[in-house]
């Protein structure tokens, strides 16, 4: 999560359809494929380390706005981890001074517009791309190294455990662009923070300081800095160490939990018990309890 010294100096703006400011020039020579796997493979960093993949967005010269061939990594990064049996836990975080400053919509695909094509775009882009956090099986913790803008916030807030620097900044900047916030944030935020809060920071698109984020609830934590990244692995590792599959029937229950009814809640816990103790960690779990020994779970 180093600074980069190619870093903008520009405040980030970008949100549903904006787009951070660069050159018209940049558009004109299309990569090889070669060289834009190359480039997308520099743009995203990918590492597993004891059990834990780290997806680290490194585009710090434009805030880390998010091309669609960016996006498109991410989704399968997540859907890779979750399918994974020797990952247990997800890191999302940055390089330099922003965690995400929203959508650079540019690497998507050209054409006219015809009717349909909006939602369709929003749908199978920035939604699929929270639908991949919130669906994700293994626990997913947000790292906010900067400020998180526009589909960065959502990207932030649909992940499980939200970690933030003193110095990051959250912004539903769409209401500045005269937009309609994506990504779900009008179906995260609520949940969240309650109707009046969301709306709050909806209607007037101020930016909200990693304190005030902790003391509303959308922040489990804020660190100094240069703890962001020590206190990520420390949370990660006690995770990647945890009943991984009883995690994952946990994290499906919560984030049902607001959209069902209590018979239909009480039904969906009622069949994650039966699943998770067939598990060999749920076992282990009872076998140590009844020992007086600490755990030793391996995630299956």
């Amino acid at each position: 999560m180093s600074d980069s010294p190619r870093e903008s100096r520009e405040s980030p703006e970008s949100g549903q359809s904006g787009q951070s400011r660069q050159s018209p020039d940049s558009r004109e020579a299309p990569e090889s494929p070669a060289s834009a796997e190359k480039s997308l493979d520099s743009l995203i960093l990918h590492a597993t380390d004891n059990a834990v993949v780290w997806i680290t967005l490194n585009r710090p010269e434009a805030m880390n706005a998010l091309t669609w061939d960016q996006r498109e990594r991410v989704i399968a990064l997540l859907a890779q981890a979750s399918a994974d049996p020797d990952v247990r836990a997800v890191v999302i975080t940055a390089t330099g001074r922003g965690f995400c400053a929203g959508a650079d919509l540019r690497g998507g695909p050209a054409g006219e517009r015809v009717p349909g094509d909006v939602a369709r775009t929003i749908r199978l882009g920035a939604q699929r791309l929270i639908a991949a956090v919130l669906d994700c099986e293994k626990p997913v913790i947000a790292a906010v190294n900067g400020t998180a803008a526009g589909i960065g916030a959502h990207l932030a807030f649909a992940c499980d455990l939200v970690l933030a620097a003193e110095s990051a900044r959250f912004i539903e900047v769409f209401v500045r662009r005269g937009l309609v916030p994506d990504g779900g944030g009008a179906y995260l935020l609520p949940r969240l923070v309650g109707p009046q809060r969301a709306k709050e920071l909806m209607f007037f698109g101020d930016a909200l300081t990693a304190a005030d984020a902790e003391r509303i609830g959308l922040v489990n934590r804020v660190v100094p800095r240069d703890e962001l990244e020590k206190t990520a692995r420390e949370w990660s590792q006690r995770l990647a160490t945890g009943p991984t599959r009883a995690l994952a029937l946990t994290k499906q229950l919560l984030n049902a939990s607001l959209d069902t009814d209590r018979a239909a809640a009480f039904a969906a816990e009622a069949a994650a018990q039966e699943i998770n103790m067939t598990t060999a960690d749920a076992t282990e779990g009872v076998a140590s309890f009844l020992e007086r020994r600490t755990p030793e779970y391996r995630g299956r």
